[in-house]
């Protein structure tokens, strides 16, 4: 299974270096670059030849926010990126405003790691369909 190229948008450099430690070993994923707010992780990913697979997004950044970096990647063109939140603010008013801003998933830090792990595991599968990404 191949191992899905990773952006990771987090502020915490504690939190940043266990999730990408924990994502690499339980799952399929290989971290190719991280930013900790939303004008640097905007630059990263709209540059030509940037292609990643997964995009793991932080509601609150060290500048702007997580909503920020959904809306800025609406209009990104060619192929899109899956896009999660991983946030510890996913309560079921935030996570209809993600969705509603183009997440593919929104994920609670504290209780639904294992779940982002499955997800990542049926993505690098090619397995898109709704039951195997819930």
């Amino acid at each position: 299974m191949p191992a899905l190229k990773t952006y990771l948008v987090e502020d915490s450099p504690v939190i940043r270096e266990n999730l990408i430690a924990t994502l690499e070993e339980l799952g399929p994923v290989r971290v190719v670059g991280f930013a900790n707010s939303e004008a640097d992780a905007l630059r990263w990913l709209r540059q030509p030849g940037q292609p990643v697979d997964l995009v793991i997004i932080d509601l609150f950044l060290q500048g702007g926010s997580g909503l920020g970096v959904l809306r800025g990647l609406q209009p990104l063109p060619g192929r899109r990126p899956q896009l999660v939140v991983l946030s510890n603010y996913a309560t079921p008013d935030m996570r209809r405003k993600c969705l509603e801003l183009g997440a593919d998933r929104v994920f609670d830090k504290s209780n639904e790691i294992d779940a982002l792990i499955a997800y990542c595991g049926a993505l690098a599968a090619g397995d898109t369909s709704p039951m195997a990404l819930n």
